[in-house]
């Protein structure tokens, strides 16, 4: 055992202690479990305690002539001194029920008398706070639910809820448990009248805290999970434009800060190159843009052939004047920018520009257009950014450039995802989300597309490359029909 602190009985206290032998010794004891008080017969002190009064203040006879616990402090009793050291851990505990004359006792936060000795009250509170919280759910019919956090005590009065109501718990169907300051509910084959927000409440008499879970079921598959990665890469790498003067054809990437862009080119460069492969830093949500240039990157090398379509990443949207400019996104759109052109967030490019072209060809445009948004953030995302995409789609909706969306960090959205990306269409979660992000930016639901970049992974995944490989297979395609009608109406004109 470790000594915390330890005191020995006042003066006034040491004179009134002669009829009792021995003397009474209090000393805090640290273990695995939080701090215990003892008071113990002076023979019984283990050696490693020593007494720590000095280097109180002198003359410190009251707790309120110390500075917010910068110094060490002094409370009294009726037989007993005690001095506090800053940052002890007894600041979190209650000191109660201390008599005179008691000979061998521990201590709990269960009795109140110490409060009318010391001004605990004031200067102790252990209020309830959580370690770790509860986590959200998603899991199939019939499987059992496991909710369950840990607390700094263990002698709390907890409360369950489910949907702000109190849980009425059935037997065979639930369970709770407590386990020194760990707090369990267990749900027994859950159904989908288990579905909801569970909230749980920890309360004693200087506070409570409360934290809260969903808890979701997944659905049936509302979209089929493509599997064959080799037939969709070998159709890819195959692939040919109807038109023979069109190269390759051209994505653009654009979205707000930290969603994924730059990570999307670098995931679908590491399916065709088979390895890991970053050839374009990526931001994070809450960083600022990687991206300052109109940055062209193409797919496959001359080692593993190069494949007929270029992605061009561009500086995150951002809130207000922040970020790329709309109206650059509308002249790249148009074909009017080159690969190179450096971005300024307060003004689009300039006609007399050497970047600008002023009669670009279908080659030079812009095929398709792709919006990245993040699943777990995309909830948060500001008007002003959600403002600035809308415009963005409709000028390309009247330039007839076909739009779609990539949904990434679906992981990080939704725990069955996260556990099985190949659940990702049986997620309750995900679909609605999906269903937000139509409503929102205005995109048909089967425009959009759930992803995964490749993030902590150092290995290649089977469940990751098809998810992205269909996405980029029906860009193909779309992008493909776009440059078909522009070269018909060309024809027309001739």
């Amino acid at each position: 055992m470790r000594s915390l602190f330890a005191a020995y009985p006042s003066s006034s206290a040491a004179n009134n202690s002669r009829s009792h032998a021995p003397t009474p010794f209090l000393a805090l004891f640290s273990y695995p479990s939080p701090p215990m008080l003892c008071l113990l017969p002076v023979e019984d002190v283990p050696s490693c305690c020593v007494p720590i009064l000095a280097g109180c203040p002198s003359g410190t006879q009251s707790p309120g002539t110390c500075d917010s616990f910068e110094r060490p402090i002094l409370l009294w009793g009726r037989s007993l001194l005690l001095c506090l050291l800053p940052g002890d851990d007894v600041l979190s505990r209650q000191i109660s029920n201390l008599s005179r004359g008691r000979k061998s006792t521990t201590f709990t936060s269960s009795d109140t008398e110490w409060n009318s000795y010391g001004k605990w009250d004031t200067l102790c509170a252990p209020k309830p706070e959580f370690v770790t919280v509860l986590a959200d759910k998603e899991v199939e019919k019939g499987e059992n639910v496991i909710l369950f956090c840990e607390a700094n005590l263990k002698e709390l009065t907890a409360v369950w809820e489910k949907d702000g109501q109190r849980l009425t718990c059935v037997q065979g169907k639930h369970k709770l448990e407590q386990t020194v300051c760990l707090f369990v509910l267990m749900i027994n084959k859950a159904q989908e009248g288990d579905e909801g927000k569970y909230t749980l409440t920890l309360k004693n008499k200087w506070g409570s805290k409360s934290c809260s879970a969903m808890v979701t079921f997944a659905i049936k598959e509302w979209r089929n999970m493509p599997k064959n990665q080799s037939k969709m890469v070998t159709a890819l790498k195959h692939y040919k434009t109807c038109n023979d003067d069109i190269s390759e054809l051209r994505f653009l990437l654009h979205g707000q800060i930290g969603a994924g862009k730059s990570s999307i080119i670098n995931t679908i460069k590491s399916i065709f190159e088979n390895r890991q492969f970053v050839s374009c830093l990526a931001a994070t949500a809450s960083g600022t843009s990687h991206t300052l240039d109109y940055q062209k990157y193409t797919v496959g090398s001359e080692n593993t052939g190069r494949l007929p379509f270029a992605f061009y990443d561009v500086m995150g949207l951002e809130n207000d004047s922040g970020g790329v400019h709309p109206d650059d996104i509308i002249n790249a759109l148009k074909g009017h920018i080159q690969n190179g052109y450096k971005f300024k967030p307060d003004q689009p490019i300039s006609e007399d520009l050497e970047y600008y072209i002023s009669k670009p060809r279908l080659s030079d445009k812009i095929h398709c257009l792709v919006s990245v948004v993040a699943a777990d953030s995309f909830a948060l995302m500001t008007e002003g950014v959600i403002s600035k995409m809308r415009f963005i789609r409709k000028e390309a909706s009247e330039l007839g450039i076909p739009q779609v969306v990539f949904m990434t960090k679906v992981d990080e959205a939704c725990v069955l995802t996260k556990n099985d990306l190949s659940k990702i269409y049986q997620s309750r979660k995900i679909k609605n989300k999906m269903h937000d992000c139509s409503n929102k930016l205005g995109i048909p639901l089967n425009c959009i597309f759930p992803v995964k970049n490749y993030h902590d992974e150092t290995g290649l995944n089977d469940n990751i490359n098809c998810l992205m490989l269909e996405a980029l297979t029906q860009i193909v395609l779309w992008a493909d029909d776009y440059v078909k009608r522009c070269s018909e109406k060309q024809k027309h004109v001739e």
